[in-house]
């Protein structure tokens, strides 16, 4: 299809959006402007991760694993474990994804979804400590997104937060028992974004591409 065929069946979709948002109070899918759409949640997925996670968001779909080995504490935080965050945006979930590098959104969504599960305090990080200074567990996060249609950050958040959530420290490794990850809590991330004159969320592909603002919270 023509260039400028796209262009105006997008400025139609577009106009549609907005005008049912403002006449109806409901978006094109049908979801009320407050509404997610449906969630699913299958933990332990993947037998050799220390915790695992799959998550659906509507039609977007990610993968989490979760990887925890021995290693050496950050210089600043001798007393804390290291945690690490790593979303890619395979080329199968959407067109314009492409494989190589860590690209500017992945990281991102990267920051933003590490950001809250730090910030919450959802771990323990000092009882990741093995000898003060020398070695800590080092948990790490990382995420796939198999199908994009919008909210990556929210799905990536729960799929996070799941897998972290059925995590197991390999102990054993290092000559000690294996034992629970230690989740203090689980925090939520919720995220929004201004359609025309009007905040939903939970938006879908459509949505953000048309969204001039677009706000995140995560609490615990």
């Amino acid at each position: 299809m023509p260039r400028d065929e796209l262009d105006v069946m997008s400025e139609i979709k577009r106009n549609y959006i907005l005008q049912k948002i403002k006449k109806e109070g409901l978006r094109a899918d049908g979801r009320k402007l407050d509404e997610m759409r449906k969630v699913t949640i299958q933990t332990n997925f993947i037998p050799r991760a220390a915790g695992s996670a799959v998550v659906t968001l509507g039609r977007t779909k990610v993968v989490c694993g979760v990887k925890i080995e021995a290693g050496e504490p950050f210089p600043d935080t001798p007393n804390q474990g290291v945690l690490t965050t790593n979303v890619e945006l395979l080329p199968m979930a959407f067109p314009t994804f492409e494989a190589g590098p860590p690209s500017e959104d992945s990281i991102e969504i990267a920051r933003v979804v590490d950001r809250g599960i730090r910030e919450s305090k959802m771990i323990d990080l000092q009882k990741l400590v093995v000898e003060p200074a020398k070695q800590v567990w080092i948990v790490f996060i990382d995420i796939d997104v198999i199908d994009f249609d919008g909210n990556l950050i929210d799905a990536c958040t729960i799929a996070a937060v799941s897998a972290l959530s059925t995590a197991v420290v390999p102990g054993s490794t290092i000559g000690k028992q294996d034992f629970q990850l230690p989740i203090t809590c689980k925090p939520a991330s919720v995220t929004m974004v201004k359609v025309g004159d009007t905040i939903v969320v939970d938006p879908d592909l459509e949505e953000e591409q048309i969204a001039t603002a677009r706000l995140t919270v995560t609490t615990a």
